[in-house]
């Protein structure tokens, strides 16, 4: 794996200061000077990397979207039956690394503002898109076809709502907890599709 470069480096930093600004604030009133200060950076270094707020919010958000995909494939690699499949959907949904106040703030906030942007919405659609063929995928080896878009809404929903909770949370999360919850439902809207 060959060395950062200095740009790359940059920009990592600028997007962690980001997502903590943005929780702080809000992202509808936090600013640029705001985001630079967290970073020990100025506001011209910010527009520099990326021009503009929308679009450090646009890098923060491909970047997280890409720690998901990661987290799904790793998991996806041991996963051989439906079942485990499933269950590596949603434990990568509720992946250490994504599933801390801060991210979950800064995720619902930026779906929040989706519709307000040409580029958030699309990114929006992307990731709800991959979010849904992929339960449905897994859902078809396990459910009836007139079960499984019920089931699937069921665990998105679910999914939501507890990174919807999470946001609003006043002390750190616990993933591992978290990823115990999501396949119990999920085992319970199985088992009750299957009877």
């Amino acid at each position: 794996m060959g060395r950062k470069r200095i740009r790359d480096i940059r920009n990592e930093e600028l997007i962690d200061a980001t997502i903590t600004a943005v929780h702080q604030r809000g992202y509808g009133v936090v600013t640029m000077a705001e985001i630079a200060r967290e970073a020990g950076a100025s506001a011209a270094s910010i527009n520099y990397y990326f021009g503009s707020k929308e679009k450090l919010m646009e890098a923060t958000m491909r970047r997280l979207l890409n720690l998901l995909k990661q987290a799904m494939l790793e998991r996806y690699k041991t996963a051989t039956t439906a079942q485990e499949r499933l269950s590596a959907l949603l434990d990568a949904n509720f992946d250490d690394r994504l599933f801390t106040v801060e991210q979950c703030s800064i995720w619902m906030q930026f779906w929040a503002n989706a519709p307000y942007s040409k580029t958030h919405a699309r990114l929006h659609r992307i990731n709800r898109a991959r979010v849904t063929s992929h339960f449905r995928a897994e859902l078809r080896r396990l459910l009836p076809d007139d079960k499984r878009e019920t089931v699937r809404e069921a665990l998105q929903s679910y999914m939501d709502g507890v990174w919807l909770e999470a946001a609003q949370s006043d002390g750190s999360l616990n993933p591992s907890h978290a990823r115990v919850e999501a396949q119990r439902v999920a085992r319970l809207l199985v088992e009750a599709a299957t009877h």
